[in-house]
């Protein structure tokens, strides 16, 4: 078994996520007027990269530990079109972001109020958490989740079994291990 590593020695946070947009202020409105997360840096750029030089605009919204969601878009239609979403939409790929219940009511208020994609907005009761779901303008679907009460006792379980979880799983026992639903 593989011991876990000293925390020196992990990264410290989450620096930054990126993705592509193809509408920077839709993607700054929905960000800053119905999620709350403040723009906290944009970057107009042109840089060699990938054997061209490519113009960009580079938007940064902030979280509460210092990370950030970042959002390119191209100048060039080109570039756009080669650098932009190409993965077709899954529910299992998504940014899961983590709020107290109140910032999570607050963000589900602001998007009802804004008829915000009402029949792609939902909610998940896991047992260890609470999860707001919904998609930003460009498609990427984000998770709101606000942990149970209690939820140190859960992830303390989790880490001590994981190993042994993911080994059990590997050799074929699907069998639900959450008993907190």
């Amino acid at each position: 078994m593989t011991s876990t590593p000293a925390v020196s020695t992990l990264p410290s946070r989450l620096h930054h996520n990126a993705y592509v947009t193809h509408d920077q202020e839709a993607t700054r409105a929905f960000y800053e007027d119905l999620v709350g997360l403040p723009l906290i840096a944009t970057w107009k750029e042109a840089d060699e990269l990938f054997g061209a030089v490519r113009t960009y605009c580079h938007t940064f919204y902030g979280l509460g530990d210092g990370s950030a969601l970042a959002f390119f878009q191209f100048a060039d239609a080109g570039d756009q079109q080669q650098f932009g979403p190409q993965m077709p939409f899954s529910p299992f790929q998504h940014i899961a972001l983590k709020v107290t219940d109140q910032v999570q009511n607050a963000i589900a208020t602001r998007l009802t109020d804004a008829g915000w994609k009402p029949e792609e907005t939902y909610v998940l009761e896991h047992g260890y958490c609470r999860s707001l779901y919904t998609s930003d303008p460009n498609g990427l679907l984000l998770e709101f989740t606000a942990d149970a009460p209690g939820v140190e006792d859960s992830d303390a379980q989790r880490r001590t079994s994981a190993r042994a979880e993911l080994k059990a799983w590997l050799e074929g026992d699907h069998t639900s291990n959450n008993t907190w639903r």
